[in-house]
């Protein structure tokens, strides 16, 4: 049987999938090179795996080892010692958790009624009626969950008024949507998220004094069809619904949509309203959100 010390010479500086645990370990720097060999020589002698018996040694943490297994199945996810991003990106933070169990159980139903239904569908706007629904934080992890499954995802900050997923993310300087609407940047605005494969985010950009009429140029239009070309599913954060028009035209261009209400916060009027211009616009309404956050 080999092991770490068996094909030590075989590691090398950057974690690849399918790795042995304990070369992505030593790869990621959570092992040094001698306790590697340590561990291994002790496992031979028990019969234990790899993982559980640099634990049992007290080499590595929980963390340590889970980290490693979502390399070694490419399911990405982020330490909670990176502070760099929000805690508000909980499947990315906490990936274990019961709120992103919900957020895959959302996913599912969305592959199921909307995207795996017809080869063209790839776009889904995530709309509420007012502010402080949750909007952003339900975008911002459901496309994390769906890069997590594999697929090439795009997430696109089109609330021009008060967008919060460069925030979230904290990518670092781009163009942005609003200058891809002014005709000076293209899909290339669209940035990678490091630490999360399959997983693109082009924020906002600059505010704009007139975002409705950026985002009803056909310049909008043809970016997603751009994007459908590169990408397995497009989300996309909008502005509240009752407050602007933006999220209908952004749901209208995409064709389908994900309506999010917040508990002992939502009007149910107002979400119902929301809902009947959607759909008398010819959006298709895949899913809805009760947020407890």
């Amino acid at each position: 049987m080999n092991t770490v010390a068996d094909n030590i010479v075989s590691l090398r500086p950057e974690p690849v999938a399918g790795q042995a645990i304990g070369e992505i370990l030593v790869a990621t720097g959570r092992l040094s090179l001698r306790d590697a060999q340590r561990v291994a020589a002790q496992q031979r002698r028990q019969g234990q795996k790899f993982g559980e018996t640099a634990i049992g040694l007290k080499l590595l943490t929980r963390e340590d080892l889970d980290l490693a297994l979502s390399r070694q199945f490419e399911y990405s996810y982020l330490s909670v010692r990176d502070t760099s991003r929000s805690a508000e990106l909980i499947a990315a933070y906490q990936p274990f958790s019961q709120a992103a169990e919900s957020l895959r159980a959302l996913r599912s139903q969305l592959m199921l009624r909307w995207l795996q239904s017809d080869p063209t569908h790839k776009a889904i706007a995530v709309v509420s009626a007012g502010s402080g629904d949750g909007r952003s934080f339900i975008a911002a992890n459901l496309a994390i969950v769906f890069s997590q499954l594999g697929q090439q995802t795009l997430l696109i900050d089109a609330d021009l008024r008060d967008p919060r997923q460069q925030e979230l993310f904290m990518p670092g300087k781009s163009a942005g949507l609003s200058a891809v609407l002014a005709g000076r940047s293209g899909l290339e605005a669209a940035v990678a998220v490091s630490g999360l494969a399959n997983l693109r985010l082009m924020p906002a950009g600059a505010s704009p004094p007139n975002p409705q009429e950026l985002l009803g140029r056909p310049a909008f239009s043809a970016l997603l069809q751009d994007a459908a070309a590169e990408f397995d599913v497009i989300v996309i954060d909008t502005p509240a619904g009752c407050d602007y028009a933006d999220a209908e035209i952004v749901a209208r261009v995409a064709r389908a949509a994900t309506l999010v209400t917040r508990k002992n916060q939502s009007l149910l009027s107002e979400a119902a309203s929301l809902a009947r211009r959607l759909q008398d616009s010819g959006v298709t309404l895949v899913g809805a959100v009760l947020n407890d956050a």
